[in-house]
């Protein structure tokens, strides 16, 4: 089990996997011998677009990744902002789109990242200008894209099917 967290970050005492009763039952968490503190290690909200541009899907390329992926638009909710200003934001400064519609598809399980992404469908305007984060970007026609088997390609699926597109996969990549 690795762990991000080695100190406490309010006594600065090494943390140490200690089982304690909890709610639920015996819970091992990364807690603090010395004061008491609890790693609670709890999912981060993610927050992920499909847009609409055009009647098109737009998918964007990650800088970082490797290979020509192309997955939606991501980013992380802002401290004072609700998941509809975060998406809209993350959508205006990844993309320089404008937001006209917004609709949740839903929340996902994205345990190997340990998040939960909660998606929406936008549709946007204007012209794309893509940020340093992002290299490049390709549309699709809906009944012609293809999901990923994990989070934000599970709500890309759910929002075709609500289209009426039988989704397709592609194969799963390794990680």
């Amino acid at each position: 089990m690795t762990h991000a967290f080695r100190y406490c970050p309010s006594c600065a005492t090494p943390l140490a996997l200690i089982s304690q009763m909890e709610d639920g039952g015996e819970k091992a968490r990364l807690r603090c011998p010395a004061c008491d503190y609890t790693h609670w290690n709890n999912p981060t909200p993610v927050l992920a677009a499909v847009i609409e541009y055009d009647g098109k899907i737009l998918l964007a390329r990650n800088a970082a990744w490797p290979g020509r992926l192309f997955a939606l638009i991501t980013g992380f909710m802002e401290a004072g902002e609700t998941p509809e200003q975060g998406i809209t934001r993350e959508i205006q400064e990844e993309t320089s789109l404008t937001v006209h519609a917004l609709k949740l598809i839903g929340v996902y399980d994205f345990q190997r990242m340990n998040q939960i992404i909660i998606a929406y469908h936008a549709v946007a305007s204007g012209d794309i200008r893509l940020s340093p984060e992002l290299v490049e970007y390709q549309l699709y026609a809906p009944e012609k894209v293809k999901c990923w088997p994990a989070g934000t390609g599970y709500a890309l699926a759910d929002w075709l099917r609500s289209r009426g597109h039988e989704p397709s996969f592609i194969e799963p990549f390794k990680a």
